[in-house]
């Protein structure tokens, strides 16, 4: 079946909470409000070919950063608030058990972080049993500057990409690797991208194999406005392009402002949205209206 051959519905239980908690519904896409993991149990099990997570960093606790020059508070909300080592590691466990179950035996789940969530995330995969692919590193040549001068500049965030598969036996998760290594100039590619130029300056392989370069979200992808943690659209791409087999239903159970949803109808996906935020909702809607 075509990519552009595209199912009208999203599977799901016909539960009254979710059915409540729809915000926003069209053809190709389908958005929730409401807690992630509540809406997570409505959905059927192996109902999803692919999941992207950009969860919580828990890293608003009254620091500063610097944005456009200035330096300003690292205050993302409540729902980017620390409760404590052991009460956010069980939060982390707890969502991704949620994604292991609604993923399909084939699918895969990529999640986003830095070295404040990152680790956690990656020992929660192992204690659920998931079977780890890659560690990709993304650097971010345009990241904010070093306010407190005692450590290195952050500009990196890390990719973890893994299968929903517990137990011994063959993998079963999908990867389009002739499609990959078509794009690598018919050579077999690493988790090492450089992807195509963004607009602003751009920084090659390291040759290591382990370095993606992208940059942060350029001003034309900030149109419809911006979310705290906001990723570039063509990252999300390249996620899609790796992982999502043809008719590929995807999942963002943390969707903020939308990304993966754009980049999802932009290579022909269907896609679903849960988020709390009515505002971060809206905006979704309006992006994917018109995805481009």
């Amino acid at each position: 079946m075509p990519r552009s051959a595209l199912a009208e519905s999203i599977p799901f239980r016909s539960l009254p909470s979710l059915k409540d908690a729809e915000f926003a519904r069209a053809k190709q896409w389908v958005l929730y409000r409401g807690d992630s993991l509540a809406l997570m149990e409505s959905f059927e099990p192996h109902t999803f070919d692919v999941v992207f997570a950009d969860p919580p960093y828990f890293l608003s606790n009254g620091g500063f950063t610097c944005q456009g020059g200035k330096r300003v508070k690292v205050d993302k909300g409540g729902w980017d608030a620390s409760q404590g080592v052991e009460e956010d590691h069980a939060f982390t466990k707890s969502w991704l058990k949620a994604c292991q179950r609604v993923l399909k035996p084939t699918g895969t789940l990529w999640v986003s972080g830095t070295q404040h969530v990152i680790f956690s995330v990656g020992f929660a995969m192992q204690q659920l049993g998931m079977k780890l692919l890659n560690t990709v590193t993304w650097f971010k040549p345009n990241a904010s500057p070093n306010l407190a001068c005692r450590y290195f500049t952050h500009s990196t965030e890390i990719l973890l990409w893994a299968s929903p598969t517990t137990g011994k036996g063959p993998l079963k998760h999908t990867f389009n690797y002739q499609a990959m290594k078509q794009e690598n100039g018919g050579k077999q590619m690493r988790d090492a991208w450089a992807l195509p130029p963004t607009g602003d300056a751009e920084l090659s392989d390291d040759g290591h194999g382990r370095l993606w370069s992208e940059l942060t979200p350029r001003n034309g992808e900030k149109t419809h406005g911006r979310h705290p943690t906001q990723k570039p659209v063509r990252l999300l791409e390249r996620i899609i392009e790796a992982s999502a087999p043809e008719d590929a239903l995807v999942l963002d159970p943390f969707c903020g402002s939308g990304t993966t949803g754009v980049a999802a109808l932009r290579k022909g996906c269907r896609f679903v949205g849960l988020d709390m935020n009515p505002e971060y909702l809206a905006l979704t809607k309006r992006r994917l209206a018109d995805p481009g």
